[in-house]
């Protein structure tokens, strides 16, 4: 059995020997844990990631399997990794551990009884929230997001530019876009990003981007809804027309009644599923409130979860809803955004935001402090006019 693992595992982690960029998590995982986790969207790099971490270790030291595996899925998972350590392999690596069934009590064991280090990875992080054996004080869970706009112009361009926080940028963004508009033309990269920068595959062909961006939605709502939160199959052609409802839509124009009506959904079953769906990375809630841990509760507005999203669900996506797709993104750099009275994003309770084009101007913010423009279609910003292309450079 593992002669036929390691080899596949070996084949893996030297492929991934042949990829230097690393993902900005990277340098933010604590792998002297004995117990990490890390979940994210399919197809953002967690498996990489993991891979990129045994490229590391001795050869010998590491294996990585997969729960699609013939082999692991009619494993106990406990006993695979109690096998493995037997081998003499230190670290076990077990991709797309929410196909496997009771997988939490199985990793509380093998913390508790082996000495092996055991990374995994998974679709969603309120999954093992979830688990009937709480995985908190034994494991590190790190959440993966898309591709920024500055991980995209490595992997595009390999400009190595560094990241800046959000306070940074307001304060310096006019030096900023200096400094990187002296290397590359910024405008036409993010159109580029915009369409087919959010997930590394783009590097295997942009012509086939969509294809594969259409199969990671249909394998989300196929599989992975099925195996976390078990949707019947019945429902995913329901999901997959909401979803194209909601990528149609203007943010401001979304209410319960109308996708019920345009989905056939019951109205509870429509605020579970968006529930589903923003936790597996399809959709962003902003603004919105949650009652307990559990449903959402009438958002403010909904989003694709990245604007790439859009030219596979809808053939005439509203330009606003992708540049307002975007900026979202931020959130996942562990800002908290809502909406506000005026302006459209309300950042971390103390700056305000107005998204749009390039003749955007401040009027309808003009009498708020911290108020800013995030303008699309420039490349350099002035004063509190930024160029929406700069906050891709937060992570």
């Amino acid at each position: 059995m593992f002669n036929e693992l390691f080899t596949l595992s070996q084949r893996l982690v030297q492929k991934a020997r042949q990829q230097p960029f690393r993902r900005f998590l990277y340098e933010q995982i604590d792998f002297r844990a004995r117990l990490i986790g890390i979940v994210g969207a399919r197809g953002a790099g967690k498996t990489t990631l993991a891979l990129q971490y045994l490229t590391t270790l001795p050869t010998g030291n590491g294996l990585y399997v997969s729960c699609d595996h013939p082999i692991v899925a009619a494993a106990e998972l406990f006993e695979l990794a109690r096998q493995a350590e037997q081998e003499g392999f230190t670290c076990l690596v077990i991709d797309e551990i929410h196909k496997k069934p009771h997988f939490a009590p199985a990793l509380k064991n093998i913390y508790d009884f082996l000495s092996l280090q055991v990374i995994f990875t998974g679709s969603s992080a309120a999954h093992l929230h979830h688990a009937k054996i709480d995985l908190s004080r034994r494991a590190l869970v790190y959440h993966l997001p898309e591709l920024s706009f500055r991980e995209y112009l490595a992997l595009k361009t390999g400009h190595a530019f560094p990241n800046w926080t959000l306070t940074q940028l307001l304060e310096n963004h006019e030096q900023i876009t200096l400094e990187i508009t002296a290397q590359i033309k910024p405008l036409p990269l993010f159109r580029a990003y915009l369409s087919c920068g959010a997930y590394p595959y783009f590097l295997e062909g942009e012509a086939s981007y969509p294809l594969r961006l259409a199969e990671i939605v249909r394998l989300t709502l196929r599989e992975d809804l099925s195996a976390i939160y078990g949707v019947e199959a019945d429902k995913i052609e329901a999901l997959y027309k909401l979803l194209q409802v909601l990528c149609a839509s203007k943010p401001f124009q979304i209410n319960y009644e109308r996708i019920a009506a345009a989905t056939g959904l019951a109205r509870n079953t429509l605020k579970k599923y968006l529930y589903y769906l923003e936790d597996l990375s399809l959709l962003r809630r902003i603004g919105g409130k949650v009652r307990g841990d559990s449903y959402i509760a009438k958002p403010d507005k909904l989003y694709l979860h990245n604007p790439n999203l859009f030219q596979i669900l809808c053939p005439e996506a509203d330009q606003g809803s992708i540049r307002e797709s975007f900026f979202a993104m931020i959130s996942q750099h562990g800002h908290h955004l809502a909406h506000p009275p005026k302006g459209d994003f309300l950042i971390d309770s103390t700056w305000i935001f107005e998204i749009g084009g390039a003749k955007k101007n401040r009027r309808q913010i003009h009498d708020l402090s911290n108020a800013f423009v995030a303008a699309d279609d420039i490349e350099l910003g002035y004063r509190r006019t930024v160029p929406l292309w700069l906050f891709g450079f937060l992570y």
